[in-house]
């Protein structure tokens, strides 16, 4: 086997030269003439009947060359050498087709490399597909939570789980301070946090057992970008002590260049968590405090097993919980790939769709094109059949030239896509996970190869398929009925998918104007946000952050042209830091609201100048007054949803709320009820809402962060280096962050607006694509009918009859197109329904309009060649044929 192996080896390498086999085979052919001369022939006749015999010297040749390993190389070559050279006598064919290649695979590979991280891509974990978050969900908290108590509890009694690892709830605000403070994201996570993970530190170690204790050796670990970017790769960062909220802690660890956090959050600083069971069996209503907890399943367990086998622990755990909340906590175990990604997903998948529908059309384009040129080359094909070329051979050949256009369209559209993929990046928002990691790396180089391939593959044989006959020896260009009839159905098929495309895109392009164009129910021109965050060690009482607050909104009002200063724990319509239920309002005088209904209450504590700043209209009732806050009396104003709600029919000002949810003390008293607006997001519907008044006592100033919002008569980039200013002279170390209103605004209409413009661009090259396709065709066809035209024009057919008989036909495949693509985008319009703002899926004006526009296009695209066919010269025509 081993000699067999190497003999084929040394044919391979060491190939005979074509001129020792001319030599052989005359060597044979010499015998057997001589053979018959010596038996009484004539020389000719003898040379003759051994010609006969022997099969002819080329198809003996072509057999012994495959008796040899590798024969088919020098073949494949031949077909390689043969398409350049069939290139390079028609460039313009070859330019067209690697275009429209170019555009489609370079399209398909830049988007891949988004999606692929999102829906394919394993995520940079150790088993990522056995990693799972889990824990409570509830209507004011959708992700995963566990409170302390329980989290100690599920320790010890599960049973699906390998390991369990927690986390704070979310990064908080820290600050490193040395001799340039600086405000850094803090976290804190169990030792087995990176473990669990399958995650090394890049430098150091993880954290030790005794060191995640209570009252542990105080020691962090910091990110790969802090030490790069803060400590300039310090190598002898480790064992360093550095001061953190004012307390010193050791460096033990680095965390690697491209951690990800499960919750996708960034965190400069992590600390261990230190979990101490005998605290959480006593804060917050001996629940415990609220910790974010992923788990690793065991091999062979399921997430529905998981479930199943955790659901008791959670029946126990839920009963110890108030009624009202009882019945709308519900447990929840999911992949950890299923939160990462969570409402991307969707949007992922019709994305990829739009582009394999672009890339498709693309396909069909370059096969319609690569069959016209079949179609120039039937007499060149038909000769080649003739002087003993098989079947298979002009099929391989089609093929190559396919692959070779292909590949070479590949690799263009490489270019492009990493091209795209810095748009896709540059432009992309907050919220779409893992595309400011996109990029182009082997993982999208083999996908780009493997899609060239089975793209020459599809249009390669469109044209392999045409057979050429022998009367092509003696015809003019022409393409059969059943060839005809497959380019016809290609273009009806992208004019088709242009509809759905196009239909698509302008579902998105309406709900994008129905999210730009809906009131807000307040103002944002001219308002400034300012946030700042103070540092908890140094402002660790309510008095020092309320006497910090006030001071800084006395000095803002202070400012040139400001007209008014107010205080929030939040702004719409980015949503809100504080909520409770609708059920747990207690209303003086009315029977307790049943459990669970109603839904959520969003629940702001302002000062009274915030509905001036913002300009939310005081419908019934009052404001609050700066007299209010030196009162003792607790003074609410409610929206208008919330108060029609609670108040049916009824005047709600001067009603009494009980103690309860949001209300502490002795209760509050309605002075107002102020117009909706716009508080859970641009998309989301929003919630009825509670605004309390921010007193001038301590109780009321319990946060860190707050937020001071300026209506100003002066541009805001004029008043913001004052405002920063009126800050530092009040506490110079305090970071500031400073943004215009609107432009958080926009910044939330960033993610639609970006789904948006990428369909729609996709969409439109989608249309462009096809309507060349059609255009091409009905030049062809036109081409192919000029002996028809003339003798129809010199039996008296006049120009308008040929440029009705031309156009006719291509109207007939857009119609038809139009009416598959109409059904069709009908029916696939319900994946859209996420995406949609205000706007059905089936949306008349989108199915009255697109068909419309791609009317006009096409009939531009037919118009064009028709009218050429009706310059034809009846004359010159016929004395062509």
């Amino acid at each position: 086997m081993i000699s067999e192996l190497l003999t084929r080896l040394r044919f391979l390498i060491f190939r005979k030269r074509r001129t020792e086999l001319n030599e052989e085979i005359e060597f044979h052919l010499e015998q057997a003439i001589t053979t018959r001369i010596a038996a009484g022939m004539k020389p000719a006749e003898a040379r003759r009947r051994a010609l006969i015999e022997f099969g002819g010297i080329e198809p003996t040749r072509e057999q012994c060359e495959r008796q040899r390993p590798g024969w088919w190389i020098g073949t494949v070559m031949q077909d390689v050498h043969y398409a350049f050279r069939g290139f390079g006598r028609n460039p313009l064919f070859a330019i067209s087709v690697l275009i429209t290649l170019a555009l489609g695979i370079g399209a398909t590979t830049a988007v891949f490399s988004v999606v692929d991280r999102i829906l394919f891509r394993p995520l940079p974990y150790a088993e990522p597909s056995r990693i799972v978050s889990l824990g409570f969900v509830h209507p004011l908290e959708r992700q995963e939570f566990v409170m302390g108590r329980f989290y100690v509890e599920w320790q010890k009694d599960q049973t699906p789980f390998s390991a369990l690892a927690a986390q704070n709830t979310g990064v908080h605000n820290c600050d490193l301070v040395e001799n340039d403070p600086v405000q850094l994201s803090c976290i804190s996570f169990q030792a087995s946090f990176l473990p669990l993970f399958g995650i090394s530190p890049a430098l150091g170690r993880n954290f030790l057992p005794e060191e995640d204790r209570p009252n542990g050796p105080p020691v962090v670990m910091i990110s790969y970008g802090l030490w790069k970017g803060h400590y300039n790769g310090d190598p002898h960062i480790l064992d360093r002590m550095i001061n953190v909220d004012g307390n010193p802690a050791r460096v033990v660890g680095i965390l690697p260049r491209d951690f990800q956090f499960p919750t996708l959050e960034a965190a400069d600083i992590v600390s261990p968590f230190a979990l101490d069971p005998a605290i959480q069996q006593k804060v917050n209503g001996g629940f415990g405090y609220p910790e974010r907890v992923f788990a690793r399943l065991k091999p062979g367990v399921s997430v529905e097993q998981a479930y199943a086998q955790m659901l008791p622990l959670f029946n126990g755990d839920v009963k110890w919980f108030p009624p009202s909340a009882k019945s709308e906590t519900r447990l929840s175990i999911r992949t950890l790939r299923d939160r990462e990604t969570q409402d991307a997903r969707p949007v992922a998948w019709v994305l990829f769709g739009f582009v394999l529908a672009v890339l498709l059309i693309a396909c069909a384009n370059v096969a319609g094109l690569m069959m016209a040129r079949g179609a120039g080359r039937q007499r060149e094909l038909a000769v080649r059949s003739a002087i003993g070329a098989s079947r298979g051979r002009l099929i391989r050949q089609a093929l190559t030239e396919a692959l070779v256009l292909s590949f070479a369209g590949g690799l263009a559209g490489l270019a492009i896509a990493q091209a795209l993929v810095m748009v896709f990046v540059r432009l992309a928002p907050t919220g779409i996970p893992f595309i400011s990691k996109a990029h182009l790396d082997l993982r999208i180089a083999l996908f780009a190869a493997l899609v060239s391939c089975l793209c020459g593959v599809i249009f390669g044989s469109a044209a392999a398929l045409q057979k050429p006959g022998l009367a092509a020896l003696n015809a003019k260009a022409s393409m059969s009925r059943n060839h005809a009839f497959l380019r016809r159905s290609m273009v009806t098929t992208q004019i088709a998918i242009s509809i759905i495309l196009l239909s698509g895109a302008a579902l998105l392009l309406r709900s994008f104007t129905k999210i730009e164009d809906q009131n807000l129910g307040m103002q944002t021109g001219g308002v400034l946000t300012v946030k700042v965050a103070l540092p908890w060690w140094r402002y660790n009482t309510n008095q020092k952050v309320m006497d910090f607050y006030l001071r800084l909104e006395s000095s803002l009002r202070r400012l040139p042209g400001t007209r008014a200063v107010g205080m929030t724990d939040s702004t719409p319509p980015g949503g809100w830091q504080d909520g409770f239920r609708f059920s747990d309002l207690c209303v003086q005088g009315k029977p307790p609201i049943p459990p669970g209904t109603g839904g959520t209450v969003v629940g702001r504590s302002v000062t009274p100048d915030y509905f001036r700043v913002l300009n939310i209209p005081i419908v019934r009732g009052r404001n609050f007054a700066d007299q209010d806050r030196t009162g003792d009396e607790r003074e609410v104003i409610l929206s208008r949803l919330l108060a029609e709600r609670l108040f049916p029919g009824e005047d709600p000002i001067g009603k009494q709320f009980l103690p309860g949810a949001h209300v502490s003390g002795a209760g509050a008293i309605v002075v107002g009820v102020a117009d909706n607006v716009k508080n859970n997001g641009l998309t989301e519907q929003s919630d009825p809402e509670m605004y309390t008044l921010r007193r001038s006592v301590s109780g009321d100033w319990g946060e860190n962060r707050l937020m001071v919002i300026v209506d100003s008569a002066l541009p805001v980039a004029a008043i913001e280096p004052w405002v920063r200013s009126e800050v530092s002279s009040i506490d110079r170390t305090i970071p500031v962050e400073m943004e215009p209103l609107n432009q958080s605004l926009n910044r939330l209409a960033d993610r639609p607006r970006f789904e948006t413009t990428l369909l729609g661009f996709f969409a439109l090259t989608g249309l462009v694509l096809a309507v060349v396709g059609l255009y091409g065709l009905i030049a062809f066809m036109t081409m192919q009918r000029t002996h028809e035209i003339g003798l129809r024009m010199a039996l008296g057919a006049t120009r308008a009859n040929i440029l009705r008989l031309i156009a006719k036909d291509g109207l007939r495949m857009v119609l038809v197109g139009m009416a598959v693509g109409l059904a069709t985008a009908l029916a696939v319009s319900r994946m859209l329904k996420t995406l949609l703002f205000q706007v059905s899926v089936y949306d008349p004006w989108t199915y009255i309009l697109v068909p419309l526009l791609l009317s006009l296009v096409a009939l531009v695209a037919i118009l064009i060649p028709a009218r050429a066919g009706t310059r034809v010269e009846p004359a010159v025509t016929l004395r062509a044929e």
